[in-house]
């Protein structure tokens, strides 16, 4: 059979097995996954690595499967050191910290484990917990808050674990931690320079009387900043505090007019839950204009492409052609833009830790 005809051959039979398991509208999609993996046989790929694909395949499957019924609910994620013990002041504060958040209708997911993983679950209380958990020779055993509870999920593999973590949240809060603390804020801080994850709130929580990160920020700004390794703009990724009720703030804040983003061809376009007077449209073009690659910030109505989310398909947006690269500069942006009240007719306080006040 000449190639052509065998790949048109195998595009029907795909066709047809998808027909036959109900159909979906994401049926492009799945046929590019099923002819991807008709093609390992081609590729001659081992046994082992197919095993590795296999595994990480059915890892996603199951933990997209146990969020999907928990989309609409915002979430944080908390991070933290699984050595800690109930006396330990970090684990008072992760407990506070998450009940409080719980409190705003905000779900805590922890990697499961011991210390201030079980803090948070304990904060938070089952109901509103998920457990990501990571199978290791040594630590660690699900904590007994989260324990066959069916938001409970058992993963294989670190990189599985971590796109879960990133993916499923909508904030980022580390409390003092060893190398794997320190990894997923790297990592998540990493995403959101670069623009490959979404802006949300990464907040660094010291205990009081504890100045765990604000020493890790010395070194950020002597050895990052300092030596031009980073962008000072950078800064407005994260925040530091030991204050709990101003991390809940930097949170709630950042989708008091906030939604999300996404890109249509081009242009970035950021989803608001209420549109911005036009004197506001014109600072953000006034303060920002060196973000974009050419145009205005303009705010509009959904595009067509975004039909395929209808449920926020009323949201109003701003549409601009930013440069992809000035993501700490962006962040501020979405902070100007959280910086309006329209109901209340003046501004709200953005809490940044910069300068330790709020701007009023």
């Amino acid at each position: 059979m000449h190639y052509d005809e065998q790949e048109d051959t195998q595009a029907d039979l795909i066709a047809r097995l998808i027909g036959l398991a109900g159909g979906t509208q994401n049926t492009d999609l799945l046929k590019d996954i099923i002819k991807d993996t008709v093609g390992l046989i081609g590729d001659d790929t081992s046994r082992g690595d197919i095993k590795i694909i296999n595994s990480a395949f059915k890892e996603l499957r199951y933990a997209f499967r146990v969020f999907a019924p928990y989309r609409h609910v915002r979430k944080v994620t908390i991070f933290g050191s699984a050595r800690m013990t109930a006396e330990h002041r970090a684990y008072r504060q992760a407990t506070r910290f998450a009940r409080r958040i719980a409190q705003e209708g905000f779900m805590v997911i922890t990697g499961a484990g011991p210390g201030i993983m079980q803090a948070g679950h304990e904060g938070a209380g089952r109901e509103m917990s998920f457990g990501v958990n990571i199978r290791l020779p040594f630590e660690q055993t699900a904590n007994p808050v989260i324990l066959d509870d069916p938001k409970l999920i058992n993963f294989k593999y670190f990189f599985t674990r971590k796109l879960v973590f990133v993916k499923e949240t909508n904030a980022i809060v580390l409390f003092p931690g060893g190398f794997g603390t320190h990894d997923e804020g790297f990592e998540a801080l990493t995403l959101m320079q670069t623009g490959k994850g979404n802006l949300m709130p990464l907040v660094y929580l010291d205990p009081e009387g504890d100045p765990y990160w604000d020493e890790w920020e010395d070194y950020v700004d002597r050895q990052l900043i300092h030596r031009g390794m980073v962008s000072p703009e950078d800064r407005n990724l994260f925040t530091i505090t030991d204050d709990l009720e101003r991390a809940v703030r930097e949170i709630k804040s950042f989708y008091s007019v906030f939604h999300s983003m996404r890109y249509v061809r081009d242009v970035l376009v950021i989803r608001l839950q209420q549109t911005i007077p036009a004197w506001k449209l014109d600072k953000l073009n006034e303060d920002f204009q060196d973000i974009l690659v050419s145009g205005t910030i303009q705010q509009r109505e959904a595009y067509p492409e975004e039909a395929n989310q209808p449920e926020i398909a009323h949201l109003p947006r701003l549409a601009l052609k930013f440069d992809r690269h000035q993501f700490g500069k962006l962040r501020a942006m979405v902070d100007c833009v959280n910086d309006w009240n329209r109901e209340e007719g003046k501004r709200l306080p953005v809490m940044r830790e910069e300068n330790g006040t709020s701007d009023t």
